[in-house]
């Protein structure tokens, strides 16, 4: 086994490899298995006692996107999607199903309370075909069909690697948003400095939660 290979973290249904530890020491893309990392870390400690936020692993969103809707429950009905409040999605451009890929990440989040769902993209609104689809594909699967989606506030990025890291950072500032005010409308997009400092934070969370980074 390479030094690549070695894994670094197991995390619940996480599990991150040296490999995976090397994109965050950049400047590297972020991959599925590190927002997928994140997004757990959200639900499982962060937000543990609120299962009001439902964070779905990009090879969810990837599977949603790419089958029939008739099979989308398979993949929602168990996560209890239809019955959570928010629910974030971290959606790339890949149209191919059967391996994980894409060239840049965004954010979607519904907000039932608000039924609206909001589209959070760091390059120009660049996935705003894919969110479009993917809304029309969740109006039925959330049971929100006369939702409306709006584009959300977003730091545009400065370099071309860092769209996952602004992904994770947006997610960030709508669930303190949320704990705010139990709406998304009005939320703050992340400074740069918080961007900047993302990748070591994350180092150290991976740290913290017993994993190697070396």
């Amino acid at each position: 086994m390479s030094s690549h290979d070695v894994v670094a973290l197991n995390f619940h249904e996480s599990c991150l490899r040296m490999s995976d530890i090397d994109l965050l020491k950049g400047p590297y893309w972020l991959n599925d298995q590190l927002i997928s990392f994140y997004f757990e870390y959200l639900e499982k400690r962060v937000f543990e006692n609120e299962s009001d936020l439902l964070f779905v692993s990009p090879e969810v969103t990837q599977c949603i996107r790419m089958v029939s809707q008739e099979e989308v429950s398979i993949f929602l009905g168990p996560l209890r999607a239809a019955e959570r409040a928010f629910v974030f999605f971290a959606l790339n451009d890949n149209d191919r199903a059967d391996r994980a890929g894409g060239t840049h990440w965004s954010l979607l989040v519904f907000s039932r309370p608000e039924q609206t769902f909001y589209h959070f993209d760091s390059s120009r609104n660049a996935n705003g075909e894919y969110a479009r689809g993917l809304v029309a594909i969740l109006k039925r699967a959330l049971c929100c069909p006369e939702a409306a989606m709006r584009t959300g506030d977003c730091l545009q990025q400065s370099n071309g690697y860092d769209c996952g890291i602004h992904v994770l950072c947006t997610a960030d500032a709508v669930t303190r948003q949320i704990r705010k005010s139990g709406s998304i409308a009005g939320v703050r997009s992340a400074r740069y400095d918080v961007i900047r400092a993302k990748r070591e934070e994350l180092l150290a969370t991976i740290t913290e939660l017993g994993g190697r980074t070396h």
